[in-house]
């Protein structure tokens, strides 16, 4: 565990409205026993010190890599309907969507970690599908996702703005106000926005990029540790002007 999290050096602490305390999980790619596991120490943390308006906020890339795609989006459609919940689009989400139009971007799917996804919905592609599999893969994908999937990817948001804190799933690009931001860049953005010094205007909270450990900058803090493939979830409470990450 991380002890309380240095704040910006020059600047006022970034901070959230009275009574309000958000928790926010990094990149999940899959790995529904993990967030099961953050779900119980959410909640335990909400017993123990209850908190007027928690908001949980997921930071996209639930899907591909990690072997279960399919349960974690239902952990996160049932989690939304007994919490406050936000759900932002991750460039994982983004793509499937674009996957289940136009099955010929299956190859380009397969290098993003789709075919667990496509396994977790219980099909068995070959290592290297051809036109015609592709085409069937994704019929069958179609068949077997069922509409609350399709209906959650869907309506998945691009940002969620929360007192001093701006929470995307990749970044933002510099000299652009958040306002102004385009959802490609909020999906996809890399070394320009981690590369940058620049006030935002806000506190961004982020992933899609993996680090060791959560990475905290003045501007910026990347929650991403790869989860997939170490095994460790992020989760970063915030209250007040305080955070906290596990």
């Amino acid at each position: 565990m991380l002890g309380f999290l240095k704040s910006r050096r020059s600047t006022k602490k970034p901070h959230l409205p009275e009574g309000t305390r958000i928790y926010a999980l990094g990149d999940i790619h899959g790995r529904a026993d993990l967030l099961k596991k953050m779900f119980t120490v959410i909640d335990a943390d909400l017993a123990r010190n209850p908190a007027s308006r928690p908001i949980q906020v997921f930071l996209g890339d639930y899907v591909d890599r990690g072997p279960d795609s399919a349960g974690t989006l239902d952990l996160l459609i049932e989690r939304g309907r007994h919490h406050e919940t936000v759900c932002l689009k991750g460039n994982h989400e983004a793509f499937m969507l674009e996957v289940l139009h136009d099955p010929n971007k299956l190859g380009e799917w397969r290098k993003f970690g789709g075919l667990q996804t496509l396994m977790a919905y219980g099909l068995q592609p070959s290592l290297n599908p051809g036109a015609e599999e592709q085409v069937e893969l994704i019929q069958a994908l179609t068949k077997r996702m069922p509409d609350t999937h399709l209906r959650f990817l869907e309506g998945l948001l691009p940002s969620f703005l929360c007192g001093d804190f701006f929470f995307v799933h990749a970044g933002v690009r510099p000299g652009v106000p958040l306002k102004e931001q385009t959802e490609a860049d909020m999906l996809w953005i890399r070394d320009e926005f981690l590369n940058s010094e620049e006030n935002f205007g806000k506190f961004i909270v982020h992933g899609h990029t993996p680090v060791r450990e959560p990475d905290i900058r003045p501007n910026r803090i990347n929650i991403d540790t790869g989860a997939y493939a170490t095994g460790n979830l992020t989760l970063l409470t915030i209250q007040g002007d305080s955070m906290l990450a596990l």
